[in-house]
């Protein structure tokens, strides 16, 4: 089995096709599949998915790019559609400071008050990070964010960033990126990551793996993924989706 930990199904890239979509991805042994809302049309559209299809399930929050039209109105929203027993965690959220639109502050504020939320409902948190990796650190160690864990969603820093998330009872997320020929960085520090602290993921439509790069990611192709860390790490196929799929249980607490 294997299980696919970021996924955003709920693109309008797959308007036309979803359903064909989370079925071959399910032929290829995807029996499990995160479907990620950031905002209100995705959240509304993950939720529609997960109370239709067998095997997915919902995380849903606020994105950090879009922190400045996030209200107390919709993390209300966000917290009573927790309680709902296909939503598994509270994300993506996090720090985005490649874009403008949201200021570093409202951004910073936005996420600690999620990651509140999250402790609230009990649920662990997936991690958006893009150029902001102290901030964001900081930011999870003053809130105790150890208390309920979570994802770091397509992991790219170094072993370092990643051996303090670990301790933090985060688990490290690798995509497709992973197996880019030009990403020996990414690939050493795969090489180092413990197998109980590995998850697999796609972020489809986004990332996809090497040799579909630059085209429509799915979550059937996550298979990639799961066969590159195979190989960097010297074992094989059938113990990284054994134990990314262990893991990814374990955190979400994923109901079979």
């Amino acid at each position: 089995m294997l299980i696919d930990t970021h996924t955003h199904v709920n693109d309008q890239a797959y308007a036309d096709d979803y359903e064909k979509v989370i079925r071959d991805a399910k032929q290829t042994g995807v029996e499990k599949m995160l479907v990620v809302g950031f905002d209100r049309p995705t959240i509304l559209r993950a939720m529609e998915l997960v109370e239709k299809f067998e095997g997915l399930y919902a995380v849903i929050g606020w994105h950090p790019v879009d922190a400045v039209d996030c209200t107390s109105k919709d993390l209300k929203w966000i917290e009573a559609l927790s309680m709902h027993e296909k939503v598994v965690a509270i994300g993506e959220i996090g720090l985005d400071y490649h874009w403008d639109k949201s200021p570093k502050e409202v951004q910073q504020k936005l996420l600690r008050t999620q990651i509140q939320l999250a402790k609230k409902v009990k649920l662990p948190i997936v991690i958006h990070n893009r150029e902001a990796t102290a901030d964001v650190i900081q930011i999870l160690q003053e809130e105790n964010a150890q208390e309920i864990g979570g994802i770091m969603h397509c992991f790219g820093g170094s072993y370092e960033t990643a051996k303090i998330c670990m301790d933090m009872n985060f688990y490290i997320s690798i995509g497709g990126p992973v197996t880019f020929k030009n990403a020996k960085k990414l690939q050493e520090v795969v090489k180092q990551i413990p197998l109980d602290k590995l998850l697999i993921e796609t972020d489809c439509p986004y990332l996809a793996p090497h040799p579909y790069r630059g085209k429509r990611n799915e979550p059937k192709l996550v298979k990639l993924v799961a066969e590159k860390i195979a190989e960097l790490k010297n074992c094989s196929y059938e113990e990284i989706a054994h134990m990314t799929s262990t893991n990814a249980v374990r955190i979400l607490n994923l109901k079979d």
